[in-house]
């Protein structure tokens, strides 16, 4: 086995027992998609949510294997020890006794509600508002006891507070930042009071965020580092060669490189790859709406502006049947990507049946789904039909691989007669949560758009639900809606609804499995590309790294030390 396939599949053990906190300096990382803001209630890109879960943390998060582990709480609810009420209709949650904020105030119950009615007050925007989905009140039991309450039974129940995109924010920091004051409140959003190992010192959106450790951190011991410097910007070469050939940083997040240029800089003998496969699926999503500048803001997101060929099926199908995905997966990610056909590959219960049906490429069978619906040759050879021609416009993120991918399906959609205008934007804009930015994928101003997605609890519901109605993007939800592609189905709201309300796991994986294809073999509204792994790369006298697939490389930041 080869060095590079050596560390994608292992990663460094803890070193020896921490004799001091602090005592092991400075800790560099780069994370070349620069964060914007540090606060997870207004985005969920991992290039924010995960250096601010330096300082604020949840109830509980989500270990590799899926399984949960407290943080704030006691402990984790369940039926069997009464935290889960017997009709599901509520959840109790107790938190660890003398937990304290960074200013050394005391952590209550009362955050605990405030955290939630902040979410969930009208105006607000609130980018995980789905994972607060059917709570009807929040209850103070004492200072270490709430109750949530739900105005139906509510399965999965631990949803909200579980994962670093809902963590817990002090009442006293955020009680002026209710509803649409939210987004302007810069001093709360920039620098969270939290509970985590550190808290933030300085913080230049779109340049770098800066760390010293919480004096009042609960682990004794813990952490080693005593400040965490995150550098953003650049690209993702840039960042792996400053681990791997340079070791001017410690750690680089999120490596899209492809296997042949990785692969020299990790023989050079000063640094490792890791690798974890959560639920991070490469996908495309095709526009429902017409994504023109032209029309007004409030029509922006409407059925009354359906796109003018994307709705039409036989167009969606043609277009993912002229993908080799297979070859996409070897060509672009080697080991740390596989072809995948649904949204959803993991948990392995919730995986469709037929993993591998979109597999075979077929360009003859895609010619002819578009010859049978009307769509036929022009004088360029492109595809028309009543006076429309399918030429699109195809976004992704500025990033090497991604560009190697859209010009494979350029092609592959060429030999369709289908024409394709690559656009590439900045990953800080094109992630960006700014309700002016006309190029973010919320916004979605291109017929076709390539990204990342994933869920980050076992449990897909949530994710899911992201497609209802009422999630797409528009000004009334401040731009901050998860359903970009526009995709509006009443009967899949309906069917959401039953998922929401079905305790027994056999039936939610059905239903969740006709919920994805719906959104994927059924109706190629998206089409789904490669399962990817996070591949990130450290130096080797950096230990305690614990790949999570599911929270993020920074999760266990507390544990990192230095070895020799």
């Amino acid at each position: 086995m080869n060095r590079l396939a050596a560390s994608a599949l292992a990663f460094l053990v803890a070193g020896p027992a921490l004799a001091e906190r602090g005592s092991d300096g400075q800790l560099r990382a780069l994370y070349w998609q620069a964060a914007m803001v540090l606060n997870p209630y207004l985005s969920t890109s991992a290039k924010d949510v995960e250096p601010a879960g330096l300082a604020v943390e949840p109830l509980a998060i989500v270990e590799d294997d899926g399984t949960l582990t407290p943080r704030l709480a006691l402990e984790i609810p369940s039926v069997e020890n009464g935290g889960i009420a017997d009709d599901y209709r509520s959840i109790t949650w107790k938190l660890k006794p003398g937990l304290l904020w960074s200013d050394g105030t005391a952590v209550t119950a009362d955050d605990v509600k405030f955290t939630a009615d902040y979410c969930m007050t009208p105006g607000f925007g609130c980018a995980v508002l789905s994972e607060f989905e059917n709570i009807s009140s929040v209850e103070v039991i004492d200072p270490t006891t709430v109750r949530i309450h739900f105005d139906q039974p509510k399965y999965k129940p631990l949803q909200a507070f579980v994962g670093q995109r809902t963590p817990i924010l002090q009442k006293a920091q955020f009680a002026a930042c209710l509803g649409p004051a939210g987004a302007s409140c810069t001093d709360q959003n920039f620098g969270p009071i939290g509970t985590g190992p550190y808290k933030v010192t300085n913080f230049r959106p779109g340049d770098v965020v800066q760390f010293e450790i919480n004096p009042h951190y609960r682990e004794a011991g813990k952490p080693a580092f005593s400040t965490v410097t995150i550098k953003g910007g650049g690209n993702a070469m840039a960042a792996a060669r400053a681990v791997l050939e340079t070791a001017e940083f410690d750690f680089a997040w999120n490596l899209q490189l492809a296997p042949d240029i990785i692969a020299p800089m990790v023989d050079q003998g000063k640094g490792s790859i890791v690798a974890s496969f959560g639920s991070m699926v490469e996908r495309i999503e095709l526009n429902q709406t017409d994504p023109g500048y032209d029309l007004p803001a409030d029509e922006r997101s409407t059925i009354a502006h359906p796109h003018p060929f994307l709705t039409d099926p036989a167009v969606r199908k043609a277009l993912s049947m002229a993908i080799d995905r297979p070859l996409l997966a070897e060509l672009t990610y080697g080991p740390a990507g596989k072809a995948t056909c649904s949204i959803v590959p993991v948990p392995p219960g919730f995986a469709p049946a037929d993993p591998e049906s979109c597999f075979a490429q077929d360009i003859a069978g895609a010619n002819e789904v578009l010859d049978q619906a009307g769509w036929l040759p022009g004088a360029n050879g492109t595809r028309e039909k009543d006076g429309v021609a399918l030429s699109l416009d195809f976004q992704t993120s500025v990033n090497s691989v991604r560009q190697d991918v859209q010009a494979l399906i350029k092609q592959w959609w060429s030999e369709i007669g289908v024409e394709t205008q690559l656009k590439t934007v900045e990953g800080s804009v094109f992630f960006g949560g700014d309700q002016e930015n006309p190029d973010s994928l919320q916004k979605f101003h291109a017929d076709a758009q390539m990204y990342t997605d994933a869920f980050y609890l076992p449990d897909p519901a949530s994710f899911l639900n992201k497609f209802v109605c009422a999630s797409i993007p528009s000004p009334d939800n401040q731009w901050q809606g998860k359903n970009p592609v526009r995709f509006c189905d009443p009967a899949f709201d309906e069917q959401i609804q039953v998922l929401h309300q079905t305790a027994d796991p056999t039936e939610r994986q059905d239903l969740a499995r006709d919920l994805e294809a719906t959104l994927t073999r059924d109706g190629h509204f998206m089409l789904p590309l490669i399962h990817r792994g996070m591949v990130s790369a450290h130096v080797d006298t950096l230990g305690g790294i614990s790949p999570n697939g599911w929270e993020g490389q920074l999760w266990n930041i507390a544990d990192w030390h230095r070895v020799q």
